[in-house]
């Protein structure tokens, strides 16, 4: 029974966790990565294998993806970053077709994830206020500008002077003008969510993000509060949405008013916080799909009030020889 984690980077904090958790119940299994430079990927170097696959973009990306996950016997992938979503889950049945699962959600939800104004209606559906986006010739400063399909925060601007606007966010048709929520008014919260193969909600970790670090939560602490109740009351059935969601929230801290600001059908980059406090979502994904067994609610299981603070660590390879 192996496992594949994708564009794994430098997760080596998800690949242990799936490490450990896929040895509990099958002792010879193992978790791969893939990377199109696996050589240069901290987690592929500490994985029990790797290989390396295409960039994301390139047309032989899914047929050398299967290939390569025939010749290891893998069984389950698990997708980490943005890009390669709508693309795993386009070829979902494709990938099922020769016995492996894709623990994604379905094609409809991704791609309302993947577009920041598909997001902010989904919200309004369920009743979670959003941020006002301005008309790019009617607007009120100070501004949050972001594209629609952007991740890792990049391409994100806070513009609080006239001057500091530039042309290109005016030209760039894909960056949205919003309110601009103040740090010191709101607290920062992504919440990882756990749906079952039956699209309900089974868990609710929110986590508040201290300090942000290249888009990824750098020191992030859990906390037991109303946003639990509210977020299954809104979203406890979400059609297509399966696994692990990372769901980035606002609330004020005064007077507690919540807004959306994005989901990430995906594991986030600050997940191991939950997990190492307790929402083990890689058992459970393990239990569903490779043991077919039920998933309780599992809403107050983890440890509150536990605070992640990441540094950087070291992975050696000796001897090696740069191309």
């Amino acid at each position: 029974m192996n496992i594949l984690i994708t564009s794994i980077g430098r997760r080596v904090s998800l690949l242990k966790a799936f490490q450990k958790e896929l040895k509990l119940l099958f002792p010879s299994g193992k978790v791969f990565g893939a990377d199109a430079r696996p050589n240069l990927s901290a987690a592929c170097l500490v994985a029990d294998g790797y290989f390396r696959v295409p960039f994301v973009e390139e047309e032989d990306y899914i047929s050398i993806l299967i290939e390569k996950c025939l010749e290891e016997e893998i069984k389950m992938i698990i997708p980490t970053i943005d890009t390669e979503l709508l693309l795993l889950a386009k070829n979902k049945k494709l990938f099922l077709e020769v016995g492996i699962k894709v623990v994604i959600s379905s094609l409809e939800f991704v791609s309302v994830c993947r577009d920041k104004r598909e997001v902010h209606k989904f919200f309004k559906n369920r009743d979670i206020p959003v941020a006002k986006e301005f008309d790019k010739n009617n607007y009120d400063l100070p501004l949050f500008i972001k594209p629609i399909d952007g991740s890792r925060s990049i391409d994100n601007f806070i513009v609080k002077k006239e001057e500091e606007l530039k042309d290109a966010y005016f030209q760039n048709k894909k960056l949205m003008f919003l309110e601009y929520l103040d740090h010191d008014v709101y607290d920062e919260f992504t919440c990882d969510l756990y749906y079952n193969q039956d699209n309900q909600l089974k868990c609710v970790v929110p986590r508040k993000r201290i300090s942000v670090r290249d888009g990824e939560v750098n020191k992030g602490l859990t906390v037991f509060n109303e946003l639990i109740p509210f977020l299954r009351e809104r979203l406890s059935v979400i059609d297509g949405a399966v696994g692990c969601l990372t769901l980035q929230l606002f609330r004020h801290k005064a007077n507690k008013n919540v807004f959306g600001i994005e989901i990430n059908p995906r594991f986030g980059g600050g997940y191991p916080l939950s997990y190492l406090a307790g929402a083990n979502f890689p058992k459970w994904i393990l239990q569903e799909y490779l043991l077919d067994l039920a998933i309780e609610d599992q809403f107050e299981i983890w440890e509150k009030d536990l605070l992640m603070i990441r540094y950087d660590d070291e992975v050696l390879v000796h001897g090696y020889k740069s191309k």
